[in-house]
């Protein structure tokens, strides 16, 4: 079965390419699609993104630079995309728009509403359109998706590569569906081991209950 629709990922992951070596900026584009909002956009506090509805944190490592504001103004296109789609969490080691000699290591949150793509059942499917178009930016699957968990958590993971120069850029991005909503966690870094490493900042536990219909 095909999905149809563009994952939010895809796109910065188009932008934090360039971010790696060169610097450059690169503007999200979708579909307009069915209005919907993420009620919580999380916070960071004292070096920790804590996210109560969806019901994780992700720890930041020492120093490194959060561009999710400025990421979300540049990426968003029009309001209606903007309700069905949103940038949680954007981090560098260094601050993207500078040139570095080595892989600028990040962590990516989104979160896209599952109506967007008809036909979705699973975190699994979300990973054909992703592929797709991971693949047309020059990356190469690593390891197809496959179950990985996260404490008592399971989602879907899959990894990827690409060559920039002598460098090997890593990248790793987990996925699962919550409240109808499909969360995606990117992890970049220059070595397997570094990519592992960050994952290992991401936690699950308790949600917040949903607000009761009145």
């Amino acid at each position: 079965m095909s999905i149809l629709g563009r994952p939010l990922f895809c796109s910065l992951a188009v932008a934090l390419l360039g971010f790696t070596l060169n610097a450059q900026q690169a503007k999200k584009s979708a579909s307009p699609q069915p209005a919907t909002s993420v009620r919580d956009a999380g916070a960071v506090t004292n070096g920790l993104y804590r996210n109560s509805t969806l019901g994780f944190t992700c720890k930041i490592p020492f120093g490194w630079v959060d561009r999710t504001n400025e990421m979300t103004e540049g990426s968003n296109g029009n309001s209606s995309d903007s309700k069905q789609s949103i940038l949680l969490l954007a981090v560098f080691e260094h601050p993207p728009e500078a040139t570095s000699d080595s892989i600028n290591a990040a962590i990516v949150v989104a979160a896209e509403a599952a109506s967007a793509y008809p036909g979705l059942r699973s975190a699994q499917q979300y990973f054909e359109p992703l592929t797709a178009l991971t693949k047309s930016k020059g990356l190469t699957v690593a390891n197809e998706p496959y179950e990985f968990r996260v404490g008592a958590m399971p989602l879907v993971r899959g990894d990827f590569s690409k060559a920039i120069g002598n460098l090997t850029m890593r990248q790793s991005t987990l996925v699962i569906m919550e409240r109808g909503y499909i969360v995606s966690f990117t992890f970049i870094g220059g070595s397997e081991d570094e990519v592992d490493g960050l994952v290992e900042a991401l936690s699950f536990g308790r949600k917040e209950a949903p607000a009761a219909h009145k």
